[in-house]
Parts: C-alpha cells; structure tokens; sequence
C-alpha cells in the first residue's frame, strides 16, 4: 500500500508532464513565430542595403511627381528643409518604408507559412489566390497612387497657389504626404477581397451589400476623409476608387456564389 504522501507525489508528477506536453506546443510555436521574424527582419534589411546606397536617386524618383508639377506651372524644381537633418534623414527614412514596401510579400509569406499548418487542405486551397491576389492589389494602389493621383494632386494644389506664394513643401511634410498616400491606396484596393470573403463565406448576402449602396458610397468619402490628408483632391481621389473596387468585388462574389449553386 502506497502512503498518501506518496500519492500525493504521483498526482504531481503527472500533472507536472500533462503541463510539459501542453507547454512543448506553445513553446513551439513561440519558436518558429520568432524565426518568422527574424526572416522577415533579414529580408527587409538585404531590401535596405541598396536602397540606403541609392538613396538619392530613389528620392529623386519619389518626388517626381510633385517636381513635374512644380516645372508644369513654371514653379521652379525644389523643396525646401525646415528642419536641420532633414536633407540627410528624409532620404533614409524614404528607403527604409520603401524597404518595407518591398519586403511585404515575404513578411506575408512567412505568415502564412506559421498559419498554413493549422489550416484545413480546402481552406489552403482557397486562401492561397487570396493570398496572391491580396500583395497585387496593395501594389496595384501604390502604382495607381504614384503615377496618377499624386500628378494630379500636385497640379492642382501648384496651379490654384495665389500669386504672392512660391509653392516649395517641406521634404519631411512631403515624404509623410506621399506615404500616407499610398498606403490609403494600398489598403482601399483590399475592399475586393473583403467584399468577396464577406459574401462567399456568407457572413453577408449580396443583397444585402446592394441594397446598403447608398451608405457604403458615403462610406467610402468618410474613409478617405480618414485615410487621406486633409484635401478634398486626395478624398475624392479615393473614394472614387473604393466605390468602383466595393462594385467589382460585389460582382465577383456573385459570380463565385452562382458558380456554386450550378
């Protein structure tokens, strides 16, 4: 017969290994999250090696279009630095976002690498074109972004200048217009996917969604009021966009949804 102090010490010793096993998975997970980042930290990092080391030349092509719309209105071809560092920091600053511009897609990678093994073979299959189709239209922002509504932007705001001011923004006020800019553009051009998720896997009806049009348009001139600076040209610049992704994304949904029920 065991002593009931001796019972007393199995009890614990087994519920020491129960707590063991359940700690193993946790620490696990702990493990590979953590060289997910330090994978994802590299990559940015090799990204910012040689955008640190044309970081002129990269500058020069992100203040493009505010210098074409400056030569346009004959307003001359400079910024000004109100702050001390700012010739010397705006530039780094520049190719470090841009770094992680262009590291996004392996910084997701490894996401879904960490997420992928908790996943049923149906929901990879289906999470994989998202996936692809989610990094394309957050560059597809960017581009749209870049070579067309900051031309316009700038155009506008260099034209409708009164006459007794020189149109010269700050760098540093310039690089936090530009960035906020496109990652607006960035995420507006998500609304597809989340409109698709919403109505495939139905958490919402496309009639829903069509019969609240009215609000959602309105909903998207709120949110570019959010997400833009505080113009009207960005705004409208936005949210027009947001209406016309919120529409096609509806149209997917409902031809994916048809599909199904055939």
């Amino acid at each position: 017969m065991k002593s009931s102090a001796e019972r007393k010490a199995e009890r614990e010793k087994k519920h020491d290994e129960k707590v063991d096993q359940n700690e193993q998975p946790l620490l696990a997970h702990l493990v590979a999250f953590r060289g997910c980042v330090l994978r994802s930290v590299l990559v940015i990092g090799l990204f910012f090696i040689p955008f640190l080391i044309f970081s002129d030349q990269i500058w020069e092509f992100g203040a493009k279009p505010l210098y074409e719309a400056l030569i346009k209105d004959d307003a001359g071809q400079k910024l000004i630095a109100v702050e001390v560092a700012s010739t010397f920091l705006v530039p780094i600053k520049f190719a470090l976002y841009l770094s992680l511009f262009a590291g996004m897609p392996y910084v997701l990678h490894q996401l879904w690498k960490f997420i992928a093994p908790g996943l049923y073979l149906k929901e990879k299959k289906f999470a994989i074109p998202l996936f692809v189709s989610s990094v394309v239209l957050f560059y597809a922002g960017i581009v749209v972004a870049y070579f067309f509504v900051l031309p316009l932007v700038f155009s506008f705001f260099s034209y409708t200048a009164p006459d007794n001011v020189e149109y010269q923004p700050d760098i540093n006020i310039y690089l936090s217009f530009i960035l906020k800019v496109f990652f607006a553009f960035g995420i507006v051009f998500e609304i597809p996917i989340v409109i698709f998720l919403l109505v495939v896997t139905g958490l919402v009806k496309a009639k829903t969604l069509s019969k609240a049009r009215p609000y959602i348009i309105v909903g998207c001139f709120v949110v570019g009021m959010f997400l833009t600076p505080p113009d009207v040209i960005s705004q409208i610049l936005l949210a027009l966009p947001a209406w016309i992704l919120f529409e096609l994304g509806l149209l997917l949904a409902r031809m994916v949804r048809k599909k199904k029920s055939e």
